[in-house]
């Protein structure tokens, strides 16, 4: 399908793994979007004009002309979907669209329970059990770097929407205190992911980084 003749509306925030996924999935489809800043601090997520959008009062929500939607994996699976036809973000193939959906399962799993929760301690004073947060985030990577000993992206040979439902919480991990230096194939496949045309960064914020 042709890009949308207006941008898609985008509702984040900027230090949001969750919101960055769909930012860099937008990126990398060359789409327009315009994106809405949301005020978690000061409640707008809360507030009944956003509940309208998503009664979860979560980042991010999309708005693509009459679509509205929340949840960042379905957001990737949507705009996959509907504007790569070539079908090269969310393969077609029964195997491989599979192995992509175990990893969204994992990045609504682990990752979100591992380094994005410990992540969420540290960036944003979540009380949350850090150290409970860092393990699950050791035993996620010590998994994630064997996975990648064999394969150059996640579901195989080619990018999909499970490297990008994957990487900003695990490239930032640092930033909640789980640091990287012991997994070799996570760093050189978070490498291969920057390295993509359209890809876009994810602000980092400022707290000191474990290495």
């Amino acid at each position: 399908m042709a890009a949308p003749s207006t941008p898609i509306r985008l509702h984040r925030h900027p230090l949001s793994g969750h919101a960055h996924r769909v930012e860099l999935m937008l990126s990398l489809l060359g789409l327009p979007v315009e994106p809405i800043d949301v005020d978690l601090r000061g409640g707008a997520h809360k507030r009944p004009e956003f509940l309208a959008m998503n009664p979860f009062g979560q980042i991010p929500v999309i708005e693509d002309g009459d679509v509205t939607l929340a949840d960042s994996n379905a957001i990737l699976v949507y705009l996959a979907g509907r504007y790569d036809e070539a079908g090269r973000w969310l393969p077609r193939d029964p195997v491989t669209a599979a192995r992509v959906q175990r990893w969204l399962s994992v990045a609504a799993g682990p990752l979100a329970s591992g380094p994005a929760s410990a992540r969420l301690v540290t960036v944003f004073g979540a009380a949350l059990d850090h150290e409970r947060c860092k393990s699950v985030a050791a035993q996620l990577f010590a998994v994630l770097d064997r996975q990648l000993a064999d394969s150059v992206f996640l579901a195989g040979d080619a990018p999909t929407i499970a490297d990008v439902a994957l990487y900003s919480y695990t490239a930032h991990a640092p930033e909640g205190g789980v640091a990287l230096d012991a997994y070799p194939n996570i760093r050189a496949w978070l490498a291969r992911v920057e390295a993509l045309p359209g890809f876009v960064p994810m602000r980092r914020s400022a707290v000191p980084a474990a290495v």
